[in-house]
């Protein structure tokens, strides 16, 4: 069970099958998100959802990290957004190896799978995992084949239905991860990093994960490795609205990790290379904020400043 530090908010997923249903919509709004599998689901989506979320609870393996209502949070600030919900869990048994092999890997997990109304279509998204072998060098890895099948299971339950994979599976290795290497110790970065975002009145933090902890309560070693979320609507919300799909790349992420030389560095995602990964061209305004505010944070964090 993960050990969760704090949760404020949210779930991910796509769609589209290779059945024929009545609300099967046209294949053009399916997703086209590089490194997804997607479906659509034969059921209303809170349906689908909870049948999720109460088969997570009922693993014992697993741990729901956070959940965060996208739509909710538009419409909190006067925002319209279709129903947006996304839902984080993870395994420590199956994602730790992962990150002993590359602690990267951290920024993706724990797992998450985004689900979204589109043209009274319900559809499903998440990582796949050919992508996560591909962005952090995790080929070979054995635990990848028992995390898809139970991604597909999971998810594939809920909707009632099959799942496809996005046009294409794979990016290149650490692509789209932004990193900055810290002046200062594991603790003293992360414990800066919270407080600045903590102090930002534009920024609410969702949930903190330490990876490592998790690690150690199923016996295992891991490096000092913790992910921070925290998300701003303001800026978020934008970007769904044009693209939903983008949804399951947020809230933003940082993750802290020590290496095996005993540096600690701050990694997180390009808000460029995720416009691009969904297709979003017309929030250059946004994107160029939050890829400032992410600049700025991790290099205030690391004392570089």
């Amino acid at each position: 069970m993960y050990k969760i530090i704090s949760i404020f908010s949210c779930v991910l997923i796509m769609a589209a099958c290779d059945v024929t249903s009545d609300n099967e919509p046209d294949k053009d709004i399916n997703p086209k998100v590089t490194g997804t599998k997607f479906g659509i689901s034969k059921v209303p989506m809170e349906e689908a959802y909870t049948a999720l979320k109460t088969a997570l609870n009922n693993n014992d393996q697993i741990g729901i990290v956070a959940e965060v209502d996208h739509a909710q949070n538009a419409a909190s600030l006067g925002k319209e957004l279709g129903p947006t919900k996304i839902i984080f869990f993870g395994n420590p048994n199956l994602g730790t190896p992962l990150m002993q092999k590359n602690q990267l890997a951290g920024l993706d997990l724990p797992q998450k799978v985004l689900f979204y109304t589109m043209e009274d279509s319900v559809f499903a998204l998440y990582n796949s995992t050919e992508y996560l072998a591909s962005r952090h060098a995790l080929g070979g890895e054995q635990n990848l084949t028992q995390i898809s099948a139970a991604l597909e299971n999971l998810v594939g339950g809920a909707i009632q239905n099959d799942l496809s994979s996005s046009f294409s599976q794979s990016v290149t290795a650490n692509e789209g991860i932004e990193t900055v290497t810290s002046s200062q110790d594991f603790e003293a970065t992360y414990q800066s990093l919270k407080t600045i975002i903590s102090e930002n009145e534009n920024l609410s933090i969702l949930a903190e994960l330490d990876h490592q902890a998790n690690a150690q309560s199923k016996g295992l070693e891991l490096r000092p490795t913790k992910i921070i979320t925290f998300g701003n609507p303001n800026l978020g919300t934008p970007l769904m609205q044009e693209s939903q799909t983008i949804g399951l790349d947020l809230p933003q992420k940082i993750l802290v990790w020590e290496d095996a030389d005993g540096k600690v560095h701050l990694s997180y995602n390009d808000p460029e290379f995720l416009s691009m990964r969904h297709q979003i061209t017309g929030s250059e305004t946004e994107i160029d904020q939050i890829s400032n505010a992410l600049q700025n944070i991790t290099n205030a964090a690391a004392g570089n400043n």
